[in-house]
């Protein structure tokens, strides 16, 4: 695409375009990811996060229509600017795992996705690019599509967004503990859409009450008066073991109780970034920063021609493997499928065996032995150079896969409180963009600059030195608690026991006051009943 904006010739600087392009994306995300954070808290998840695909596919388009490399620049800016759902998903995964037992599960969800999507994405792009060459017969020269040669691409992705803005709207519930009960009209039409659907009447009918106010449903099956505790918001009466109370029916000091409550839940920033949530930012912004600069070191490496040089152990020696393009996409391409293998398996059964942090750990610090071998596969034998670049792309990989989910279970359970849970992961979505607009920049210079004193390991040992400190970082990290526990547990200890000693004390001596009203109570309904 830089190629046909006609820029230049050079090479070289087909590249540094190629990087400002991509920094233009994670510079932006960078100055809005904390934004949005702090948005989804207050007004909810829901809404943020089709906002956000909404801005990526209006980006998208921009991006397909864009005669020039400015255009491209503000196409791409758009798409950070308005997209800051990587730290809303988190925040709403967290919210959707109830049971600590079941994070490790759940935060392997979307690394599968984001690893499929790299092994889909690029091949979509590739086949649909430049469709009046490819698929002369469907796309004629002189039309739209030959005007912007990179427009169906990114169309063909801005229709599937909408369609995932659509399904979000009529489908996706809202995950924030005090907005969870507000109507809304487009879960509604979703729920009177799949009442049209079915095919039975009886499912019909369960669904269609489904989508009617739940309170409308009890009062026809349980009468008027209707006991506090039977108010539910799923589709059947459940009682709790413990009957709920009105706030009505609490003294005044209980209700004040409860609201001082509320306040006290941590929602300022002082409050919210901890000691134990600040190392995690920090812990994702190194591990962000070494990682990247990997995956745009390595295609370098493979590709670069092999050195007639003089080796000078143990620092001096230059020269890659000399692979071609079509070698290393399908390397890559190897690299994507033992990603999804090992995002759905592996990390699952190390995580449940040796624990979050351990494993976030562990993998921290054997990542620095990583980034001091790498450069040392040139050495090696013609007949083990492959099997060491395989290997070590594996062992790349692995690391990845169990140190992403554990970070970002770590995050949701350092954090005070749910309440600002957006807000948290706001910012670490934006420390993450942040390392990774300077990784590949950084990198990039300094293997320029080691090629230039004959050393190809400069940059790889550069990535090993912050990989380091992220690894002895990591030391200070700490288990966090089940909030959701913790929070349930305060909101549990503001009830006032006079308060309940006192409903108690009325509804025993209910029977005799009835009576003396004229009301008769039959021996059946004992006081526990009432009660």
């Amino acid at each position: 695409m830089i190629v046909s904006f006609n820029i230049t010739s050079d090479a070289r600087q087909i590249a540094i375009y190629v990087g400002m392009v991509t920094s233009a994306f994670t510079l932006a995300e960078f100055s809005s990811g904390y934004a949005w954070g702090r948005i989804c808290d207050r007004v909810g998840r829901k809404p943020v996060l089709l906002a956000g695909l909404a801005g990526t596919a209006l980006s998208m388009l921009v991006f397909g229509f864009a005669p020039n490399l400015p255009v491209a620049l503000l196409g791409r800016a758009l798409g950070g600017l308005l997209n800051g759902n990587m730290g809303v998903i988190q925040t709403t995964v967290g919210e959707i795992i109830k049971a600590k037992e079941h994070q490790t599960r759940g935060y392997t969800i979307m690394p599968f996705v984001w690893c499929l999507g790299s092994i889909l994405g690029p091949s979509l792009g590739g086949a649909l690019a430049q469709p009046c060459e490819s698929f002369p017969t469907l796309f004629a020269r002189g039309t739209l599509f030959d005007r912007f040669p990179f427009l169906l691409p990114n169309l063909v992705c801005a229709v599937v967004i909408v369609f995932g803005v659509l399904v979000g709207v009529l489908f996706l519930e809202e995950t924030h503990e005090e907005m969870k009960g507000r109507r809304d009209f487009g879960i509604e039409a979703g729920r009177w859409l799949l009442a049209q659907l079915q095919t039975r009447k009886a499912d019909r009918i369960i669904v269609d009450k489904a989508g009617e106010a739940n309170i409308q449903e009890q009062f026809a099956l349980l009468g008027d008066e209707e006991p506090p505790g039977y108010r539910t918001t799923e589709g059947s009466p459940c009682q709790p073991s413990t009957p709920s109370r009105s706030p009505n029916a609490l003294p005044a000091d209980a209700k004040l109780g409860g609201v001082r409550g509320l306040k006290s839940k941590p929602r300022g920033v002082r409050k919210a970034f901890t000691k134990q949530v600040l190392l995690n930012i920090a812990s994702v912004g190194f591990l962000a920063y070494h990682s990247i600069s990997f995956d745009q070191l390595m295609p370098v490496f493979l590709s670069e021609p092999t050195s007639t040089e003089p080796t000078h152990l143990p620092f001096h020696f230059s020269g890659g493997f000399g692979l071609s393009s079509e070698t290393i996409g399908f390397m890559l391409s190897v690299q994507g499928g033992y990603s999804i293998f090992a995002t759905l398996y592996l990390y699952k059964i190390a995580a449940d065996r040796f624990g979050t942090l351990k494993t976030y750990r562990f993998v921290l610090i054997t990542w620095p032995l990583l980034y001091l071998l790498v450069p040392y596969l040139v050495l090696l034998p013609k007949r083990l150079q492959m099997p060491g670049v395989y290997l070590c792309l594996l062992w790349k990989i692995t690391a990845q896969v169990f140190a992403f989910p554990s970070n970002s279970i770590l995050v949701r359970n350092s954090a005070p409180s749910l309440m600002v849970l957006g807000m948290i992961n706001g910012a670490v979505a934006s420390t993450a963009s942040l390392a990774r607009t300077l990784g590949p920049t950084a990198s990039g210079l300094i293997h320029s600059w080691g090629l230039e004193i004959g050393s190809t390991g400069v940059a790889w040992w550069a990535c090993g030195v912050i990989s380091v400190v992220g690894a002895l970082e990591s030391l200070w990290i700490e288990e966090g608690a089940d909030v959701e526990a913790e929070e349930r547990l305060a909101d549990e200890a503001l009830i006032d026991p006079l308060a309940i000693d006192a409903a108690i004390t009325a509804a025993w001596d209910l029977p005799q006051r009835l009576e003396e009203g004229g009301v008769h109570i039959r021996q059946s309904d004992s006081k526990l009943n009432l009660l």
